[in-house]
């Protein structure tokens, strides 16, 4: 492997609602996003990280708090997941959220195609 191969480390971050009536799709589709965003672009995903999702707050979710600290030792550059309301619904959290990893050096990528087509092919800004 040459260096121009070396792969971005990355964290797959899923957070999504449980439905009784498809239940896993949800999560299933996070994923499978999450890992086609990552091999489009040279990241290798060294862990997935799951929360349920219904807390708005981020910071109140062990699964979120393990994607910080990951940031915070330099464990990883890049944060996906799926779309925005994954982090939060509300836009203030989602945000701060978003310029923490920052600090770290880690940016946040969204999987779902649309959002990817619209901000650069995954990157938040």
């Amino acid at each position: 492997m040459t260096i121009q191969e070396k792969k971005t480390p990355a964290v797959l971050y899923i957070c999504t609602e449980r439905s009784p009536t498809a239940p896993g799709l949800a999560q299933q589709r996070a994923e499978t996003e999450g890992r086609a965003l990552a091999r489009g672009h040279n990241l290798a995903i060294v862990t997935t990280i799951t929360d349920v999702f219904g807390e708005p707050d981020p910071r109140q979710r062990s699964g979120w708090m393990q994607v910080r600290e990951l940031a915070e030792l330099g464990a990883v550059a890049v944060a996906i997941m799926r779309w925005p309301n994954a982090l939060s619904p509300r836009h203030e959290l989602r945000y701060s959220e978003i310029e923490y990893l920052g600090r770290y050096g880690c940016q946040v990528r969204f999987s779902w195609e649309p959002l990817t087509l619209m901000t650069g092919r995954g990157a938040t800004r």
